[in-house]
C-alpha cells in the first residue's frame, strides 16, 4: 500500500511537471538519469502555470498535501506571487463531491426520512469545498435562521490514514537518515500533525471548540465566532450560523468599503495573543479561507472565524516560558533568551550561553524597529535553522501549531497592511500579561481563585496539625516497636531455614542406612550435621 502511494505522489509530481520548476543544477546526475527512465511520465500540464500545476498537484495528492499548500499560501515572501495566488485557491475551491453523497450523509446522521423536517431551504449547490468536507447553505424549519451544513466528505479516513503512514515511514527515513535527524524528531512532528488532522475528522470535537471560542470572545470587537447548533452536529455533519462577511484574501473589497486596515491587521495579532495567552486555546487553522471580516463598522473593523477542526493548547509552563522568550526578543536581551532556552532544556546543558547569545543576536537584530514590507523571514528562519542545528535545538512538535499559526498571523498581517510593525503591536499585550502573572497583584488573583478550596478546607486544618503533632510524638516509640519486631521476624527466618535443612540432612541420613554396610562414614558424617543443624534451630526457638 505505501509502495503504491509513493508511487502516485512520483506520478502526479511528473505528470505536473513540479520537476521542471527545481533548477537542473540542484538535481544530482542519478536523479536526472532516473527521471528519464520513467518515460511514461510525462508533463500533462505544459500550458498551466507553475503555480496551477502546484495547485492541480496538491488537489490531486488529497487532503494531507492540500493542508500544506494551505500554509504555503500565505508565505508570500517566501513565493512569487503567481504562486501564492494559485494556491490560495486551495483554501475553498477544492472540486465539490456528488450533492446526493452529502444529502444521503446528512439524513443517515440526523436520523430523517427528508430533509425537509428540518431545513425549509437547502441548496444543493455547494457554498465552498475543502480539502476535507464542503458546505451548504440552508435555513432552519423551526426559527427560519440561515445556517451552513459541513458534511465531511464520504471515505476521507481511509485517504487520510493512508497518508498519515506514509508520513510516518517517510519520517523514520529522514531520523534515521539525515545528520540532523534526531534533533528534528521527525516522527514526534508527524504524530502530532496527524493528531490535530485526525482531530479535524470529527464534526463534534469541532462543535465544541466553536462553542468555546464563542464564548472566549463573547462580547468581543474583534473577534465574532458564529453560533454552533449542536443539537443538529454527528461526527460527520455540522450546522452553524451562515455568516456574510469579506473574505479577509479580498483586500479590493476591504479598501471599497474604507476598512481600517492598520486597525484590522493590528487586531488580527491581538486575538491571536489573545487566544494564546490569556485562554491558552487558539484557533490554529487561520489561513485566509477561514477568516472574514464584518461589514459591519468598518473604521473599527471585526474578525469573524469559522472552521474550528484545529485548535491548540498550551499549559502553564509553556504560555510563561513563551511570554519570557517574547518580551526578552522584543526587549532585545538576548542573553535571557539564550538562558531562557538552557533552562527549559531547548539545548543542551553544556551549551556555551555566551556563544549562543551572540549566534541569536546576529539572527534577530537586524529585523527590529521595520515593518513586515522591509523583514524577511524566509532569510531569518533559514538563519534560525542554521543556529538551532549549530547548537543541537531540539524541535519541540508540542508548538508545531502554535508555529505554524503564528506564520499565518504574520502572512496575513504583510497582506493587509505591509507597514505593520509585529513587535510594537505585540509587546504591550505581553507585557500587561506578564505583570498580571506575577507581583502583589497577580498573588492577590490567585488568593482569590483558590479562596473556596481554601475556605472548605480550612475548618479540618486544627484537627489536621493535632493529629500531625501527636504521630509525631509517638514516632520513637512507634519505631522501636517495628524494630523489635522485624528482628523477630528475621530470627524465625533464620529458624526455619535451619529447620528445613536439618530436615532434608535427617531424610538423607537414613536413606543412607542402606549404604552403610559400604560405606558407614557416610552416614557418620550425615548425623553429625544434622545434629548439629537441629541445635541452631533450637537455639533461635528461645
Amino acid at each position: 500500500m505505501r509502495l503504491g502511494r509513493l508511487y502516485k505522489i512520483q506520478k502526479v509530481v511528473l505528470e505536473h511537471g513540479l520537476d521542471e520548476m527545481v533548477p537542473r543544477a540542484w538535481l544530482p546526475w542519478y536523479v536526472r538519469y532516473l527521471r528519464h527512465t520513467l518515460f511514461w511520465l510525462r508533463n500533462k500540464h505544459k500550458h498551466a502555470t507553475p503555480g496551477a500545476r502546484a495547485r492541480l498537484a496538491l488537489q490531486a495528492l488529497g487532503p494531507v498535501f492540500v493542508k500544506f499548500g494551505q500554509m504555503l499560501s500565505t508565505r508570500r515572501d517566501l513565493l512569487p506571487d503567481e504562486i501564492a495566488n494559485e494556491l490560495a485557491k486551495l483554501q475553498d475551491q477544492v472540486p465539490p463531491f456528488d450533492t446526493q453523497a452529502s444529502i444521503k450523509i446528512i439524513k443517515q446522521a440526523l436520523e430523517l426520512d427528508d430533509l425537509e423536517s428540518v431545513f425549509s431551504e437547502f441548496d444543493a449547490t455547494p457554498l465552498a469545498s475543502a480539502s476535507i468536507a464542503q458546505v451548504h447553505a440552508a435555513k432552519l424549519k423551526e426559527s427560519g435562521e440561515s445556517v451552513v451544513v459541513k458534511v465531511l466528505r464520504p471515505d476521507i479516513r481511509k485517504t487520510i490514514n493512508d497518508d498519515m503512514r506514509l508520513l510516518t515511514s517517510i519520517a523514520h527515513v529522514v531520523e534515521r537518515g539525515l545528520p540532523d535527524g534526531k534533533r528534528l524528531r521527525p516522527v514526534e512532528v508527524v504524530m502530532e500533525y496527524e493528531k490535530t488532522v485526525v482531530d479535524e475528522l470529527d464534526l463534534l470535537r469541532e462543535s465544541a471548540n466553536g462553542i468555546q471560542l464563542r464564548r472566549n470572545f463573547e462580547g468581543s470587537d474583534s473577534l465574532y465566532v458564529p453560533k454552533i447548533y449542536s443539537d443538529l452536529c454527528r461526527k460527520n455533519v455540522l450546522v452553524m450560523e451562515r455568516i456574510y462577511g469579506i473574505p479577509i484574501s479580498d483586500v479590493d473589497a476591504l479598501l471599497k468599503q474604507n476598512t481600517n486596515m492598520k486597525r484590522l491587521a493590528e487586531k488580527g495579532v491581538e486575538v491571536f495573543f489573545t487566544q494564546v495567552f490569556r485562554d491558552s486555546f487558539f484557533h490554529a487553522d487561520m489561513h485566509p479561507g477561514n477568516i472574514f471580516v464584518s461589514r459591519e463598522n468598518p473604521h473599527d473593523p471585526k474578525y469573524i472565524g469559522i472552521d474550528f477542526g484545529i485548535v491548540g493548547t498550551l499549559n502553564s509552563e509553556d504560555k510563561r516560558y513563551l511570554a519570557e522568550n517574547f518580551i526578552a526578543f522584543f526587549n532585545r536581551d538576548y542573553r535571557k533568551v539564550a538562558q531562557l532556552h538552557a533552562d527549559s532544556g531547548w539545548v543542551p546543558y553544556d551549551t556555551n550561553i555566551d556563544e549562543f547569545e551572540v549566534a541569536i543576536r546576529t539572527v534577530c537584530e537586524p529585523i527590529f524597529q521595520k515593518p513586515l514590507a522591509e523583514i524577511s523571514f524566509g532569510n531569518v528562519l533559514i538563519q534560525l535553522f542554521n543556529t538551532a542545528r549549530r547548537f543541537n535545538m531540539v524541535v519541540q512538535p508540542q508548538l508545531v501549531l502554535l508555529q505554524k499559526t503564528l506564520l499565518y498571523v504574520e502572512g496575513l498581517g504583510r497582506q493587509l497592511y505591509p507597514q505593520l510593525d509585529l513587535w510594537q503591536t505585540a509587546k504591550p499585550f505581553l507585557e500587561r500579561w506578564m505583570k498580571q502573572q506575577i507581583g502583589f497583584n497577580a498573588m492577590a488573583s490567585k488568593i482569590k481563585d483558590n479562596l473556596p478550596f481554601w475556605s472548605e478546607k480550612l475548618p479540618e486544618m486544627p484537627d489536621l496539625v493535632h493529629d500531625t503533632l501527636k504521630q509525631l510524638k509517638t514516632m520513637p516509640a512507634r519505631q522501636e516497636k517495628e524494630a523489635l519486631l522485624q528482628q523477630a521476624a528475621n530470627r524465625k527466618q533464620r529458624k526455619m531455614l535451619f529447620c528445613l535443612l536439618s530436615g532434608m540432612l535427617t531424610i538423607i541420613s537414613t536413606s543412607a542406612l542402606s549404604l552403610s554396610l559400604q560405606a558407614p562414614s557416610i552416614l557418620y558424617i550425615g548425623l553429625a550435621i544434622t545434629l548439629f543443624l537441629w541445635s541452631l534451630s533450637f537455639r533461635y526457638l528461645n
